[in-house]
């Protein structure tokens, strides 16, 4: 590979410690710097200034062109002069007429995507009238049960001409089987049909911790919406590989891209596994970060992924089609950086984090409202988030060139260590066993424990700022905000609608197909999709489609780390 070249090294390094020695040191014994070493919210140390000789070492087409391997530059050679990124601001509450109405409003103020919240009875896989979802139906995301819950979601929504993400994992293949029986109604074609479930179940065991079933058949389930979208629906994601809760739960920005890469690996092997060539499903799978407030580490580590993500799909796993090594994600700014003292300002921090979203090259984003550190957003903090991503599109021009920021001196040896850092991860986790061995041994989750208790350190000492609540307080402020109301009548609406489905369907239809279920989950080089797709055509509910797989798989229960 060639590096990239200088006429004269040695002349550049003598100049620099002649800069050192003069305008540096002068200007030290005037006025100290504000700390004696700086370092990237991750950890990695930052120079004073950085030049050519930071990037000598660096092969030139590991930074290369946007739309060309690896893809450091953006998975597309025109990026946003084409096509803004899919500002795609994420919605649900109550009822599907509830959030339908939402989504409308989103679409009404610009919004491009659509993105639904499942409250948690729905992610967890109980129906809404279950002892385990009192209290909970509809409160923090939309509650739903069967396919009319799905039919009154998605009604008057042109499904062929947006996009929508579903933010579920344990229960999500039953989603996504509601989803195709809702466009196969309305007579949608599948292989037209865009968006994504999330299904990213390992991250689950690392850190959000949703899930039902033990890891094994969990993870069965992840394979078999691969396999099944490859052939079935052309188009869609039929998973979004997340490091964003991974960051939520606590860890740094280098664990999130590298445990996320770590979970993409496993996935890849236990498809490939079923006879699926690694090009046949690869260009569909889809990546989902966070975006935290250090403004330049963020940009390199989604350079660093992008360019880690297309040498292990070329090099691991024998990738060919370019469209198998191009990572495409979607970025969510990070709700751990909101705060409830002077909550306002949680705009500033949201239009920063989406800034850097941006030039790091993001194919979605959620932007953040002022006001979810208290609750669910409301319209109007929602539409200012969404037209602070308007603003950064329209106004501010940083979408007229692909990756302003690529050749900075700083920026392309930052990406050059977190590419470095990624991969001495994933070769420690080989080395130990993989992914699914250390998750049961909890592995991943210490290193994310140790992290957010570091971080939380950091901040009850004032060592890391944040404003209003550590720096800048005050402690006489009366916080004046809307909170979005919730509906007392949504639990009654909600298991109304699930019992007159259970009493217009033909049970005995449903009852039948619930044998035939375990029997196909029995077999494990079987699909599950297929037959969930004819128990949700039938009327089936979520709740009793996972009951009866837990009677099989039993319910996974973690090994904490203390």
């Amino acid at each position: 590979m060639s590096k990239i070249e200088l006429d004269d090294p040695e002349t550049l390094q003598n100049e620099i410690r002649d800069w050192e020695q003069r305008e540096v040191k002068s200007f030290l014994g005037k006025q100290k710097e504000r700390k004696d070493q700086f370092y990237t919210s991750g950890g990695f140390p930052v120079k004073r200034t950085y030049t050519v000789l930071d990037v000598k070492d660096t092969p030139v087409e590991d930074v290369g062109l946007p739309g060309r391997f690896p893809f450091t530059r953006g998975p597309y050679p025109t990026m946003y002069r084409s096509r803004h990124w899919t500002m795609r601001q994420i919605a649900g509450f109550g009822t599907g007429e509830d959030t339908n109405k939402r989504f409308k409003y989103l679409i009404a103020q610009g919004q491009t995507g659509l993105s639904v919240d499942f409250d948690m009875p729905t992610l967890m896989g109980y129906d809404s009238d279950h002892p385990m979802s009192e209290g909970e139906v509809g409160r923090e995301g939309v509650a739903v049960d069967t396919i009319a819950d799905m039919e009154a979601l998605f009604d008057g929504i042109d499904l062929e001409k947006i996009s929508v993400s579903m933010t579920i994992n344990p229960s999500a293949w039953i989603l996504l089987a509601m989803y195709v029986v809702l466009a196969e109604k309305r007579g949608f074609d599948l292989n037209k049909l865009s968006g994504t479930i999330q299904a990213d179940i390992l991250k689950e065991y690392m850190a959000q911790k949703e899930y039902i079933f033990p890891i094994d058949p969990s993870v069965r389930i992840v394979r078999d919406c691969i396999t099944w979208c490859a052939r079935n629906m052309k188009r869609y994601n039929p998973i979004n590989i997340s490091g964003y809760h991974i960051s939520e739960a606590g860890s740094s920005p280098l664990h999130e891209v590298a445990f996320t890469l770590c979970n993409l690996i496993t996935y890849v092997e236990e498809v490939t596994k079923t006879g699926l060539a690694v090009d046949e499903f690869a260009p569909r799978l889809a990546f989902f970060f966070v975006c935290q407030n250090d403004f330049f580490e963020e940009i390199a580590k989604f350079r660093a992924a992008r360019r880690a993500y297309a040498k292990i799909m070329r090099d691991r796993f024998g990738a060919r089609n370019p469209e198998s090594m191009r990572l495409r994600f979607h970025c969510q700014t990070a709700a751990a950086s909101l705060t409830r003292p002077q909550y306002k300002i949680n705009i500033i921090r949201t239009a920063f984090e989406a800034l850097s979203a941006v030039l790091g090259g993001a194919q979605s984003l959620h932007t953040n409202g002022m006001d979810e550190a208290f609750a669910i957003p409301t319209e109007e903090a929602m539409k200012i988030a969404l037209r602070t991503q308007q603003i950064i599109a329209e106004e501010t021009n940083v979408a007229n060139v692909v990756d302003p920021l690529g050749g900075s001196y700083f920026l392309e040896s930052l990406t050059d260590d977190y590419e470095k850092k990624i991969f001495e991860i994933i070769d420690e986790v080989d080395k130990l066993g993989g992914t699914i061995k250390l998750i049961k041994e909890s592995w991943f989750q210490k290193h994310i424990a140790d992290y957010a208790y570091d971080t939380a350190i950091k901040k009850q000492t004032g060592e890391k700022p944040v404003i209003g609540v550590n720096k800048y307080v005050e402690p006489e402020e009366k916080v004046d905000v809307e909170i979005h109301p919730h509906d007392e009548t949504t639990a009654e609406r909600q298991i109304n609608r699930l019992r007159r489905v259970r009493k217009e369907r033909d049970n005995a239809k449903v009852s039948a197909l619930l044998d035939q279920l375990v029997r196909v989950a029995k077999d494990e080089s079987a699909n599950i999709m297929p037959l969930t797709i004819e128990l949700v055509r039938a009327g089936a509910s979520m709740g009793e489609i996972v009951e009866k797989l837990k009677k099989l798989w039993g319910t996974y229960r973690e090994n904490p780390v203390f």
